[in-house]
Parts: structure tokens; sequence; C-alpha cells
């Protein structure tokens, strides 16, 4: 249990949970709709059943991807694929959401069935960056995505429209992925044998600066739009 002493466990706990959140979005607009049409002990059970066994699997998914980030040029390839992550992310996209397409369950088990489903296939960012986050250690995994459990259960589509009010969420949520695409890129063992000494030092401040420039590309992306919609 000493690692619940350790600054650097917490700090990539912070990381796993703003990451969580800021990519469940969809996640939550679709349990919403999943459960729309049943009654409301059947849907509060269908959300709640329907969140566990996605994130179960999402966790054996997460396992899967940490070991495979341990391939050279993985790590890499990864750390490309969470910047162009962190950029749609930080992207205003308006009042569509990606769930709206999806059918209601009939009953409290299809509702289950569907909410699980849609999850596998929207999950790939969210599996790619808590992998890259925590590092392989499963126990930050666990905790990072246990945290979001219930506020994506509570929140459903409240959780939704909440980070479209504060979008600051999404921008905090954005620079935490670029920070974790810098990790990412400068631990590849190709690149962290050609950099040699210098790999730690160009590792962080790759992922600060694609941090900080994420950040403040979703600040201005907002305010572009605001200002064209006056």
């Amino acid at each position: 249990m000493s690692f619940l002493t350790d600054p650097e466990f917490w700090a990539r706990w912070v990381g796993i949970v703003l990451i969580d959140l800021a990519l469940a979005g969809d996640n939550a607009v679709v349990i919403a709709l999943a459960v729309r049409s049943l009654p409301k002990r059947q849907a509060l059970l269908g959300r709640i059943w329907g969140t566990v066994g996605a994130v179960l699997l999402r966790v054996v998914f997460i396992a899967v991807v940490s070991a495979l980030l341990q391939i050279a040029l993985l790590q890499l390839i990864g750390g490309l694929m969470l910047i162009w992550i962190a950029i749609k992310l930080v992207r205003p996209s308006g009042s569509e959401g990606e769930g709206g397409h999806v059918r209601h369950g009939a009953s409290m088990w299809e509702a289950v069935w569907i909410i699980i489903v849609a999850d596998l296939i929207m999950s790939l960012d969210n599996v790619l960056a808590v992998a890259a986050a925590a590092h392989g250690n499963m126990v930050l995994v666990v905790f990072g995505i246990g945290l979001s459990i219930p506020l994506v259960i509570a929140g459903s589509g409240v959780l939704a429209r909440l980070m479209n009010r504060f979008q600051w969420i999404i921008w905090l949520g954005g620079g935490v992925l670029g920070y974790v695409a810098g990790e990412m890129i400068g631990r590849d063992t190709l690149v962290a044998d050609a950099l040699g000494p210098y790999a730690k030092l160009v590792q962080h401040t790759l992922g600060f600066g694609l941090a900080a420039m994420i950040t403040l590309l979703g600040w201005w992306l907002s305010r572009r739009e605001r200002e064209a919609s006056v």
C-alpha cells in the first residue's frame, strides 16, 4: 500500500480521472438514450448494470493495450493518435451528439446490452488514453475509472450538458491528453535510444508543450465559434 503515499501516483490518478470524464460525454449520452423508454426503476438498474459491464470489459482492454504499448514504435504511433484524439476532443461540436442515433432498449437487459456494445465501439480513444496515462499500473486504472462510474451513472445526459456549459473541463482534459501523448512519444524505445541522456528532458518538455498548445487551441476554437455566432 506504499503507493498511497506516492505523489506521482495521485498526480497520474487525477490525470486519468480528468481524461475519463472528458471523454465520457458521448458515453453518457448513449446511456441516457438506451434507457429513455424504461420505467424509472428499470432505467436506473439499466444504467448501473450497463455501465458496470462496459467498464469491466474496458479494464480488460486497457490491460491488453498496456501490454501492446511496450512494443517499439507502438508508443510513438499511440502518442500521435492521442494528439489527434485531443484535438478532436477540444474542437467545438455544437449541439450535435454522436449518441443521437442510438436506439432505446425495450427491456432493462436489452438496454444493458445496447450500452455495453455502444461503449465498446466508442471507447478506443478512452482505452488508449487511460492505458498511456497509467504506465501499466492497473491499480491506477481501476481507481481512475472507478471514480467515473458513479458520475456517469448519475449524470448521463446531465454530464454531457455540463461539459458543454463549462468548456474548461474539455480543454483541461485535452491538455492532459496532450501531456500523455508527449510522454508516450518520448518513452518509445526507438525515440528514447535516439535521444540518449536527453530523453527524459525531451519527454517532459514535449508533454508540457503539447498540453499548453491543445488547451489554448480549445479556448481559441471556442472563442472563434462564439464570435462567428454573434
